[in-house]
């Protein structure tokens, strides 16, 4: 169990109608607006193939935890180092992909870090290398290579969230920039892993994408909480799947992930990975995270 004050209300329904604004916290900007769009975007196009959607199988290699840090100011942890080791330990004995994230100041993506080097070096159960895909925000590049060199040792893809110049929670903390397809291929070059770009949710990102060509595209309005065009990660990867697939090897996606079908929906269009946040953080904080996945799995 967590220490601190968790915030989240617990909501029967994790659906952004609970917290909207909450920011710092689990909420979502525009009153919540995206947040909630997400999660009821999927459940609208499950009804629209019902039939066939529900045949899909799925299992826990097609599934990744979120690239969560802020845990005092966003989650309610009482101490920053408190989360990350339980949150990605989980994930992992559940049989989960990882994604750890950055922040500021430096020390959330340090505690990343260490937790993803603990795993690989002290569960003797593992059979393989964790899958942690580590994603670094947009600083400036000289910041950023020497970033690439603290996760590199532990990472399976290394990515850029190319929208959190904008996220709410970090303006007039640090200098981050909105990065050019010459800055991304510098970026590339650097990681020498799969390269992910994470935030694709407009037609200027889809141009980006179509320009730098990544390893994998990541469909991502940060779960509604950065300024963007209103709209649904669901809805984004109906319209333009087909066409990123294009330009990368793999799509993940994440936004209003909640349940089973949830899942299938987005195998269903195009995905290869999807990415979870809210009802693993609030699982791991209140320790009932096995009973959370049995939910989603079984």
């Amino acid at each position: 169990m967590g220490t601190g004050d968790l915030k989240c209300h617990r909501c029967a329904v994790c659906d952004g109608y609970g917290c909207p604004g909450m920011l710092p916290g689990l909420g979502g900007v525009f009153e919540g607006k995206n947040f909630q769009l997400n999660c009821e975007g999927w459940k609208e196009l499950y009804n629209t193939k019902k039939e066939e959607i529900s045949k899909i199988t799925v299992s826990p290699a097609q599934l990744r935890c979120g690239p969560v840090t802020g845990a005092v100011e966003n989650i309610g942890y009482a101490n920053e180092a408190d989360f990350y080791l339980p949150y990605l330990m989980n994930a992992a004995q559940a049989g989960f992909g990882l994604c750890v994230g950055d922040g500021c100041p430096d020390e959330k993506l340090k505690l990343g870090v260490a937790a993803v080097k603990e795993l690989n070096t002290e569960v003797p159960e593992r059979t393989r290398e964790i899958d942690a895909a580590f994603f670094l925000k947009p600083y400036p590049q000289e910041r950023l290579f020497e970033r690439i060199e603290w996760v590199r040792p532990y990472a399976s893809h290394i990515g850029i969230d190319i929208d959190s110049y904008n996220i709410v929670t970090m303006r007039n903390l640090v200098n981050l920039e909105r990065k050019t397809a010459v800055q991304l291929e510098e970026f590339r070059e650097h990681t020498k892993l799969p390269f992910v770009i994470k935030g694709i949710f407009t037609d200027d990102d889809i141009a980006l994408v179509r320009e730098v060509r990544p390893d994998v595209v990541y469909i991502s309005n940060h779960g509604g909480r950065v300024e963007t065009r209103i709209g649904s990660t669901a809805q984004f990867m109906k319209e333009h799947a087909v066409e990123l697939k294009k330009y990368c090897k793999e799509i993940w996606v994440d936004g209003g992930i909640r349940t089973r079908e949830d899942i299938q929906t987005a195998l269903y269009f195009g995905a290869d990975q999807i990415i979870m946040a809210r009802p693993l953080i609030r699982a791991t904080y209140d320790d009932h995270y096995n009973e959370t996945v049995k939910e989603l799995i079984n």
